[in-house]
């Protein structure tokens, strides 16, 4: 807070946890400008941005306006080469299992990231057992050390095949899938230049999110029962309804160490929150079928972890703000639906192109 006044900034004290959707709606009570600009405190903003999207601002039918978020650091492109297969019952496409990776000794398999490498499996009653498979030949990515990324890498102890080095994509705007999942476009593809159109998405990540102020005003600020995960995307999809537009300004870009602050989607807490409020984003925002076909299946078959209960604590709430929120639409859910959901969930997640070093 000294660097921050120090820098000019008014800071405003919570006497509790409010979490990010309260601590974002108490900052935009002492706001004073035109526009208000949301940004993580894991995450730096790149020159120009908030002038950048100013710009985009000034047309009233654009809600709000989300950079290129990229992950923190440099990464090392690796490409094994592996046939694809599948193993029974498995739809994932496999290519060798990997039980260590390392860059200059250091362990980094949990960090490992990109469409070429599976989730972390452990043997289930032994967690120092660990491994991930890659899928087959597509590229994964290792996080290097340094400011300008280096290190040897290493997988299960043979020197890895040279490959280039680059940046990597968090969020190019959001999407929305038909299951009433909320995604990052983008996500762990190389910063190479195939990100750098401007766009229209369904949605904006609060990571970096700037919009008028008199927009907060008219659609309201977050949803404060949420507490974290998924205000956003309620917030855009709201947005969506009321007939205005979400844009994704390449433009600057914003760096995010991500989940430094929350600790990610393997702490089971994290994974409650954003699944309890997925629910509850459908509930408010889509077609009432689809809402009581999504929830439904959900609390009948998915595992339980305490979601069922946390849900259905908040079904009534969200119901009533249903009903609430609903003056405020123009255009009717469906018509959301039917334009956005599937729409804009894939994207070229190939190697990183050659000649490419984005800083």
């Amino acid at each position: 807070s000294a660097i921050a006044t120090q820098a000019g900034a008014v800071v405003v004290r919570s006497p509790t946890n409010r979490g990010f959707a309260g601590g974002v709606n108490l900052g935009l009570r002492h706001a004073s400008g035109d526009v208000v600009a949301l940004l993580n405190d894991d995450a730096v903003a790149g020159a120009g941005w908030l002038r950048s999207a100013s710009e985009i601002l000034e047309d009233p039918g654009v809600a709000a306006v989300t950079p290129k978020v990229r992950l923190s650091g440099w990464w090392r492109e690796v490409v094994l080469d592996d046939a694809t297969w599948f193993a029974p019952g498995d739809a994932r496409p496999l290519g060798r299992r990997v039980s260590s990776v390392t860059v200059d000794g250091t362990d980094v398999l949990d960090a490992l990231a990109g469409a070429g490498i599976h989730q972390l499996e452990h043997q289930p009653d032994d967690d120092t057992r660990r491994w991930r498979w890659t899928a087959g030949a597509r590229p994964f990515y290792v996080p290097l050390k340094g400011p300008d990324g280096d290190g040897h890498v290493v997988v299960d102890g043979t020197e890895a095949p040279p490959g280039p080095r680059c940046r990597l994509i968090n969020n190019a705007g959001s999407f929305l899938r038909l299951d009433g999942y909320l995604g990052d476009h983008g996500l762990e593809a190389p910063d190479d230049g195939r990100f750098d159109e401007p766009a229209e998405r369904f949605s904006a990540s609060g990571t970096a999110l700037v919009a008028r102020a008199a927009t907060f005003a008219h659609l309201g600020g977050l949803a404060e029962p949420f507490f974290a995960y998924y205000e956003d995307s309620d917030w855009s999809w709201r947005a969506r309804l009321a007939g205005l537009r979400l844009v994704y300004d390449p433009r600057t870009s914003v760096e995010h160490r991500r989940s430094a602050t929350s600790g990610g989607i393997t702490d089971p807490w994290v994974r409650r929150l954003g699944e309890r409020n997925r629910l509850l984003t459908v509930v408010r925002n889509a077609p009432k079928p689809v809402a009581a076909r999504l929830v439904g299946r959900r609390v009948r078959e998915g595992p339980d972890q305490g979601i069922r209960r946390a849900v259905l604590a908040r079904l009534p709430w969200a119901l009533a703000t249903r009903a609430a929120l609903s003056r405020r639409w123009e255009l009717r859910p469906a018509e959301v639906w039917e334009r956005w959901a599937g729409a804009g969930v894939t994207w070229d997640d190939g190697p990183c192109r050659a000649g490419r070093d984005p800083r």
